[in-house]
């Protein structure tokens, strides 16, 4: 897939204020300074498409973008720490979990894990609860360019050995640098695949 075009929607802070769910949509998500808006970034080629800070919890409303006039982008809060009220952080929770279990036109989650941890409870929680509602997802393993590539393949195994404690099969995984553009082509490519399954369904 080659990014011809992207733009910035809006803002929302619950499911009725999203865009009406006419496109295949993909949402992003993980633990707060996971990378995502970097991430992001990387995979559209725009510089500040998304907006990068180093302080944790800065998403705080779900944001879309349109691809190609032809597919959503949605950028998710955070989960984890963030520096933040309870009473918000519990607003965006709930905001956060009725948005993965009723938009309609969600096609797939990526799961940002940061790549230098070993494994968290906080994503194994949350992707346990993916699994239980039956929501598709797929596992993104940010930051590589800051560890040796035999100590970010061994986070992932550690990530399997956890998670097949209770799983059958592992989701779809991509090791990915924000800095680098690893993983950049197998995203798009993974996300185009998608949009035609959604598409044209058997």
């Amino acid at each position: 897939m080659i990014i011809h075009c992207t733009a910035f929607i809006k803002s929302s802070t619950s499911i009725k204020q999203c865009p009406a769910p006419l496109k295949p949509e993909f949402g992003f998500i993980g633990r707060s300074n996971v990378g995502k808006s970097s991430l992001i970034n990387m995979l559209t080629a725009r510089n500040k498409l998304a907006k990068t800070s180093g302080t944790p919890g800065k998403t705080r409303t779900i944001n879309h973008f349109v691809i190609n006039d032809s597919w959503y982008l949605a950028d998710l809060p955070g989960y984890g720490y963030a520096k933040v009220p309870l009473k918000m952080r519990n607003a965006w929770i709930e905001a956060v979990e009725e948005y993965i279990l009723k938009r309609r036109n969600l096609v797939s989650l990526f799961v940002l894990i940061d790549s230098r941890l070993t494994p968290q409870n906080s994503d194994l929680e949350f992707m346990e609860f993916l699994g239980k509602k039956q929501i598709p997802f797929a596992r993104v393993f940010t930051k590589s360019d800051k560890i040796a590539k035999d100590a970010a393949e061994k986070v992932v195994y550690e990530y399997d050995i956890e998670m097949l404690k209770s799983w059958e099969s592992l989701p779809v995984t991509f090791i990915t640098s924000a800095k680098k553009g690893t993983g950049r082509d197998e995203l798009l490519s993974y996300i185009e695949e998608s949009i035609n399954n959604f598409s044209n369904p058997i």
